[in-house]
């Protein structure tokens, strides 16, 4: 069996990288509709260990994933994983 690839969303938290989406900013008014509806539907993952979240990840499965690293990092991350793919 093969290993699928892991994106590191800071503080020891992996997701499946084919899995993700978008990566986007929490700021917004619709990405704040975005995490409350996630959190009554309870597809809401918290993976910030309790610091402020910095980006919202959105998997093909309906997830939304919260984390405490910027999305430009979790981008460039997200890049890496796709070149060791090539």
């Amino acid at each position: 069996m093969s290993s699928l690839p892991l994106l590191n969303l800071g503080y020891g938290n992996l997701v499946v990288s084919s899995r993700v989406v978008a990566v986007v900013a929490p700021q917004s008014a619709p990405m704040k509709r975005l995490r409350e509806d996630a959190a009554s539907r309870g597809k809401l993952v918290d993976a910030t260990q309790g610091r402020r979240t910095r980006s919202i990840i959105v998997t093909d499965s309906d997830h939304v994933i919260l984390s405490a690293i910027n999305p430009e990092t979790i981008a460039g991350r997200l890049d890496e994983v796709a070149e060791q793919l090539k």
